[in-house]
């Protein structure tokens, strides 16, 4: 088997020695063998695992949460990894549509083609926006109107980074639950609640507000009321939609957290 040493685990990885030593002091990632003379060495775990890091820290997860994840006894490297490409595959598809709405635009604007009003937005999510907090509006009432313009002003916030990142996260919960579920994991078993609480406060950061437990049991309703999100459900695995919602009502009888 390969081994590397820090130095060359640095240059390989792209990480400095500096962090290395650093992830090795607060136990993220150690060495596969400290020498007598002191040098470290890592083998293909150890490149396997930070390659996890990065990609968690990507989503802009603290270290602590990354090894309570990565440590975590029901952590699934390969599952993670599935997620992390579907992510990236989704974002790949959208930049894909984008390139094509302005090139059909330029080539419209320079004489050298058409393109139809109904395309000229193709690609910029959410296409369905406008129609789905329609929909919100009229079945929830209440302040549910300010609540949408105030997460629409959020999202707008944010960088294209970062809404790859909060979509990547999303990813990665999702996965997990689903893994869950393959596996005949009750869907009220408490071995969710690491990735319920993700969820919780992944809705509560796209809200730009705090989702106190009975919201986020009402919102276990409201995908269950919803098509779109049946059918976006149905996909990740057949069975998530009833399993998810049941998981976050579960959850939210249970939880003691405000």
């Amino acid at each position: 088997m390969t081994t590397y040493t820090v130095k060359q685990m640095a240059s390989l990885s792209g990480v400095s020695v500096r962090t290395l030593h650093h992830y090795d002091a607060i136990d993220l990632l150690k060495p596969a063998d400290i020498g007598e003379n002191g040098y470290r060495t890592y083998g293909r775990k150890e490149l396997l695992r930070l390659q996890h890091i990065l990609f968690h820290k990507e989503v802009g997860l603290p270290l602590a949460d990354i090894a309570a994840i990565l440590d975590d006894p029901t952590f699934d490297s390969l599952k993670a990894l599935e997620a992390h490409k579907l992510a990236l595959v989704a974002e790949a598809a959208q930049r894909e549509v984008l390139i094509k709405t302005l090139t059909r635009t330029v080539a419209a604007l320079s004489g050298n083609g058409n393109i139809a009003d109904s395309d000229l937005y193709k690609g910029f999510p959410p296409e369905q926006q406008s129609d789905y907090a329609c929909w919100l509006i009229e079945n929830y009432g209440g302040d549910m109107e300010k609540r949408i313009a105030d997460s629409t002003k959020a999202y707008a916030k944010m960088s294209a980074a970062e809404r790859k990142d909060t979509m990547t996260e999303l990813a990665l919960i999702e996965q997990g639950l689903a893994e869950g579920l393959r596996h005949g994991e009750p869907a009220d078993s408490p071995a969710h609640d690491l990735l319920l609480n993700r969820h919780r406060a992944w809705i509560a950061f796209m809200w730009d507000r705090p989702c106190p437990l009975d919201s986020y049991a009402g919102l276990a309703d409201l995908y269950l009321s919803h098509p779109d999100f049946e059918q976006r459900y149905e996909q990740i695995e057949p069975g998530f939609t009833a399993y998810l919602t049941d998981a976050m009502k579960a959850y939210a009888d249970r939880a003691v957290v405000p």
